[in-house]
């Protein structure tokens, strides 16, 4: 039997007091959704996103430090608008070339600097 099912979510972090550039790009930029963290979490700050069942957080890190090799990869529908909405926002999308699996691949930086990995 295999354990795990799928990701329930993927956090990344963020610095202190990013919320707004982490709205405006996860939900303004990738058009996720913001997801009400709960009572009990909502007072360390960052925020919380989902587009169907793809959740990310982005959490404040005291020590943040921009992830530039490990990094979250999402398969998209759209990958071509996506990438072309990235770059209308001044994103720098750097294509990474088809897999394996046949998909096109792309990696783009979060507003803190965190790669993030994009699936076509």
């Amino acid at each position: 039997m295999q354990p795990f099912l799928a990701f329930d979510h993927v956090q990344l972090a963020m610095p202190a007091g990013g919320e707004a550039q982490a709205r405006a790009f996860y939900c303004g930029v990738l058009g996720m959704e913001e997801v009400p963290k709960p009572p009990e979490l909502a007072g360390r700050g960052g925020a919380w996103f989902r587009s169907g069942p793809v959740q990310l957080h982005v959490g404040v890190d005291p020590l943040f430090i921009p992830q530039r090799k490990a990094h979250a990869a999402v398969r998209c529908a759209g990958f071509e608008a996506l990438l072309e909405r990235l770059r209308s926002a001044g994103s720098t999308v750097t294509m990474a070339g088809t897999f394996e699996d046949g998909a096109a691949h792309a990696y783009v930086d979060d507003p803190f600097g965190n790669r993030l990995e994009l699936v076509g």
